[in-house]
């Protein structure tokens, strides 16, 4: 047995994602979304973590590699709600059934488009 204390969680149970956080984490989904677009995922996908795939693919709508990665939208959704909205924002979010997600990434489809057109 370890003397070691225990691990605290709390502080990232308070966390609480601000617009700025939000803003910023769109901001480098757009611009790796773009990068897979003109260099594809070779480069990309054993770099960032298997979240961040993710959401790059479900950004992309490459179903292909979702399935390979065996995530869904619900997974990918449930993940990035953490990360927009903190762990008791993301409680909600996912009881009302991830709306704010949705429209989260909704938003950033219509950049990368606009980014990329």
């Amino acid at each position: 047995m370890s003397d070691a204390e225990p691990i605290s969680w709390d502080h990232l149970k308070a966390r609480q994602p601000s617009d700025a956080d939000r803003a910023a984490l769109q901001t480098t989904l757009i611009e790796r979304a773009v990068a897979v677009k003109q260099h594809g995922w070779d480069d990309y996908r054993d770099v960032w973590s298997a979240g961040e795939v993710a959401g790059v693919a479900y950004l992309l709508g490459d179903v292909a590699l979702l399935e390979e990665l065996e995530e869904h939208e619900g997974s990918v959704l449930t993940r990035f709600a953490g990360d927009l909205y903190g762990f008791q924002g993301a409680r909600k979010e996912i009881a009302s059934g991830l709306t704010g997600t949705q429209a989260w990434f909704a938003d950033a489809r219509k950049k990368l488009d606009r980014a990329t057109t």
